[in-house]
C-alpha cells in the first residue's frame, strides 16, 4: 500500500468517528443538567422571557432538527454564543481566544522538547552517576506535582515577590516589565501587512515580544511539567536499551567512532518510543489548559471551553470539543508519518 493512499485511507476512517463525537457531544451538551436559558437569563427571569429565548434558540424544535443544526453548525464552524459572549459568531469568538492558547502551546511543548528530552538522553548516557540521580529525582517530582497545585502555587509565589519578596526581586519588573502574573498576553508584537488576501508580517517589536514571552513562561512552564517529566524518563530509559544493544556493539567493533555512533544510530533509534509521547502531548495540552488558563486567566480557549460547560453554552462547548477531536484525529495520523521517517522499517501493508 502505497504512503498517500494509505492516508486517504486513514482519512476516511476518520469521518464516522468525528460523526460519533457529534452525536455524543449532542446528547452530552444538550440533554445534560446544565440549563443554557437559565445561564443566560438568571433565575429571576420570567417566564414570557424563558419562552422567548427558547423559541429564539429553537429549544422547542424537535430534538432531530435540532441535532441537524448542531451538526452542521460544527462542520462548519459556524453558529452564536448562547451565553459566554451571547450573540457573538462562535468564528468571531475562537479568533480572538485562539492566539493565546497558541502562544502558550508553543512554549509548553518547547521547554519539554529542549528541556526534557536532552536531560533523558543526558542521563542515559551517564548512567548510575550522580548526574543521572538528580535528572531522574528531578523528573520524578515534577511529574508527581499535579498541574492545578503547581499553577496556583507558581502564581502565588511569583505574586509575593513584589517589593523583594523571597527572591529577592519584584519578578514583574525584573527584565521586561509586566503589570501581573495572570492575565492574557496581548500579541501584538508583530506588525501584519497584507498583499491582496494573503497576511504577511513586516516587523517585530522585540520588546513586545519579551514582554509576552515572560507573561507566558509560568503557564508553560506548569503545562509542560508533565510533558518534561515524561520525555525525560522515557528518553533516558530508550538510550540505555539502545546504547547496550548489539547493533550498538558491532559498530563499535568495526572501529565507527563513539560520537557517530551516539547521533546516527542511539538517539535515532532512542527517538522512537518518544514519538507518540511528543504527540500526545497535545492531548495533555487540550485538557491541562483548561486549568492553567483558568488559574492565570488566560482568555485562551481552554478557560472559554470552561466558561462554556458550566454556563451551557452548547454551541461553543460543542464547536471547541469538535476542534479539539478534530486537532487529536490529525496528530494522531501525523504521528503515523513520523513512524515511517524515523523508522524507515515500518510500513503501511498492515
Amino acid at each position: 500500500m502505497g504512503r498517500w493512499r494509505y492516508f486517504l485511507q486513514r482519512v476516511l476512517l476518520s469521518i464516522p468517528v468525528l460523526f460519533l463525537v457529534i452525536t455524543f457531544l449532542f446528547v452530552v451538551l444538550r440533554l445534560g443538567p446544565v440549563d443554557p436559558v437559565a445561564a443566560r437569563l438568571g433565575p429571576q427571569a420570567s417566564g414570557a422571557d424563558v419562552a422567548a429565548i427558547e423559541q429564539r434558540l429553537g429549544l422547542n424544535d424537535p430534538l432531530w432538527e435540532q441535532y441537524i443544526r448542531f451538526a452542521s453548525d460544527l462542520l462548519q464552524f459556524e453558529g452564536q454564543s448562547w451565553v459566554v459572549q451571547a450573540d457573538r459568531s462562535i468564528p468571531a469568538v475562537l479568533a480572538d481566544t485562539a492566539p493565546p492558547t497558541i502562544w502558550l502551546g508553543f512554549w509548553a511543548i518547547l521547554l519539554p522538547l529542549f528541556v526534557g528530552l536532552p536531560l533523558g538522553f543526558y542521563a542515559g548516557l551517564n548512567p548510575n552517576t550522580g548526574r543521572d540521580y538528580v535528572s531522574s529525582a528531578l523528573g520524578i517530582l515534577w511529574l508527581a506535582m499535579p498541574n492545578f497545585w503547581l499553577a496556583s502555587m507558581l502564581a502565588a509565589f511569583l505574586a509575593s515577590t513584589a517589593s523583594g519578596g523571597p527572591l529577592g526581586f519584584e519578578w514583574h519588573t525584573f527584565g521586561p516589565n509586566i503589570e501581573s502574573v495572570q492575565g492574557t498576553p496581548s500579541l501584538n508584537f508583530v506588525t501584519m501587512s497584507s498583499l491582496g488576501p494573503v497576511p504577511f508580517p513586516t516587523g517585530l517589536d522585540f520588546g513586545g515580544f519579551a514582554r509576552d514571552t515572560k507573561k507566558i513562561l509560568p503557564p508553560a512552564i506548569v503545562l509542560g511539567s508533565a510533558s518534561m517529566a515524561a520525555e525525560q524518563r522515557i528518553g533516558r530509559t530508550a538510550v540505555l536499551e539502545n546504547i547496550n544493544s548489539k547493533y550498538v556493539e558491532t559498530a563499535k567493533a568495526k572501529g565507527v567512532k563513539g560520537r557517530k555512533i551516539i547521533s546516527k544510530h542511539v538517539f535515532r533509534n532512542a527517538l522512537i518510543p518518544l514519538i507518540p509521547v511528543i504527540t500526545n502531548e497535545a492531548f495533555l495540552l487540550v485538557g491541562g489548559s483548561v486549568i492553567v488558563e483558568e488559574i492565570f486567566t488566560i482568555n485562551g480557549l481552554g478557560r472559554t471551553f470552561f466558561q462554556a460547560i458550566t454556563q451551557g453554552d452548547l454551541p461553543l462547548a460543542g464547536s471547541l470539543l469538535f476542534m479539539f477531536t478534530l486537532l487529536l484525529i490529525i496528530l494522531n495520523i501525523f504521528q503515523d508519518l513520523l513512524y515511517t521517517i524515523v523508522d524507515p522499517r515500518v510500513g503501511y501493508e498492515q
